[in-house]
């Protein structure tokens, strides 16, 4: 599986951003999806995840009603709706992935996922 992320950029407070995360591979609907990110200095930390059905997901408190996770498995692809965007919101954003059997599961925990995509870097200006 290749993950390959894009869509960020510098914004200012208060706009929004939508993040894409491309992946090659097998059938999306069988991946559990998360986006976490790093921001300078900081560990890589959750944002957002989503079930291989896209009928669940889980989110950061940081960012719960702000953002929003999606995915088109037709497309391949899982998206991460920034709204509202803070300046504690600037990071590298990765998108990573972890195959399962169950439609359902929801990862919060980067060690289990096993494939990862490169960074996108949003930054958020005050």
């Amino acid at each position: 599986v290749q993950l390959q992320a894009s869509g960020g950029g510098l914004v200012q407070a208060g706009d929004s951003l939508r993040l894409s995360c491309a992946a090659s591979g097998p059938p999306l609907g069988t991946l559990a999806m998360g986006w976490f990110r790093r921001a300078p200095g900081k560990e890589r930390d959750f944002v957002a995840a989503i079930s291989g059905s896209g009928t669940g997901t889980l989110y950061a408190a940081s960012v719960k009603g702000r953002f929003t996770i999606s995915r088109d498995n037709a497309k391949k692809t899982v998206y991460l709706q920034m709204d509202s965007l803070k300046p504690e919101d600037t990071a590298v954003y990765s998108c990573a992935a972890t195959g399962t059997f169950n439609i359902a599961r929801i990862i919060q925990k980067q060690s289990d996922y096993n494939y990862w995509g490169q960074g996108t870097q949003v930054t958020v200006s005050s």
